[in-house]
C-alpha cells in the first residue's frame, strides 16, 4: 500500500514538472545580428578644390579653378541625397575672354558601396542650374544636369579624402561672330579633390 501511495506522489511530482519542463525547451530568442563594427552616420559634408571647363564660352582657352561643397542625407550605407554647390573664378591661365565665372547648384541620389578595405566609391546623379557670368550672355543661367562619382579613403570614422569628377550639361545662348544667339547643349567636365567629414 505505501509502495502504491509513493508512485502515486512520485507521479503527481512528475506531472507538475512536465509543463515547466517543455517551457524549458522552447528555442531561445535569436542573438541580435553582429555589428559591422563600423559607426553609421546620417550626414557628411564634402569642401574642397574643384576644377570645371568653359565650353559655353566663345575662345575660351582654360578651364575655371574653383570651390566645390556638398551636404549629403545618407538613409543607411547605401543610399542618399547629395545638394551640391561650386562656385568657379580663376582661369587656369590667361587668355580667356571677358572675366568668365560659374556657380552650380545641383541636387541628387548617390549610392555608395565599399570597394575595398578603407577604400569607398560612389556615383551620383545631379540636377539643377548653373550660372556663367562676366560674359554678357542672355540668358546667363540655364538649367543643368550630369552624372559622375568618385573614390574616398577613410582615415577615421569621421574623415576621409575624397578625389571625384562628373560631366554636367547645360544649354546656353553663345553669341556667334556672325550675329545670331545660339541656344545649344554645352558639356562642362567638372573634378574635386578635397576632405569629407561624416556626422
Amino acid at each position: 500500500m505505501k509502495r502504491k501511495f509513493l508512485l502515486s506522489i512520485l507521479a503527481v511530482v512528475a506531472a507538475a514538472f512536465m509543463p515547466l519542463a517543455a517551457i524549458c525547451q522552447i528555442a531561445p530568442d535569436r542573438p541580435a545580428r553582429a555589428e559591422s563594427g563600423e559607426p553609421s552616420y546620417k550626414y557628411e559634408v564634402f569642401a574642397g578644390y574643384s576644377y570645371t571647363s568653359l565650353n559655353q564660352v566663345n575662345q575660351s582657352r582654360y578651364g575655371l579653378e574653383g570651390v566645390n561643397v556638398s551636404v549629403t542625407r545618407d538613409w543607411g550605407r547605401y543610399f542618399g541625397i547629395t545638394a551640391d554647390g561650386a562656385f568657379y573664378s580663376h582661369p587656369l591661365a590667361s587668355g580667356n575672354p571677358g572675366s568668365s565665372s560659374v556657380d552650380a547648384l545641383l541636387f541628387g541620389p548617390v549610392l555608395h558601396a565599399n570597394l575595398y578595405g578603407r577604400l569607398d566609391g560612389f556615383f551620383h546623379v545631379l540636377i539643377g542650374g548653373e550660372h556663367t557670368g562676366g560674359q554678357s550672355q542672355t540668358p546667363d543661367i540655364s538649367f543643368a544636369g550630369g552624372a559622375g562619382g568618385g573614390l574616398e579613403y577613410k582615415l577615421s570614422p569621421h574623415f576621409a579624402i575624397r578625389a571625384s569628377g562628373d560631366d554636367i550639361a547645360a544649354s546656353f545662348s553663345v553669341t556667334h561672330p556672325a550675329t545670331n544667339d545660339s541656344p545649344h547643349e554645352t558639356r562642362n567636365s567638372r573634378a574635386a579633390v578635397g576632405v569629407v567629414y561624416k556626422f
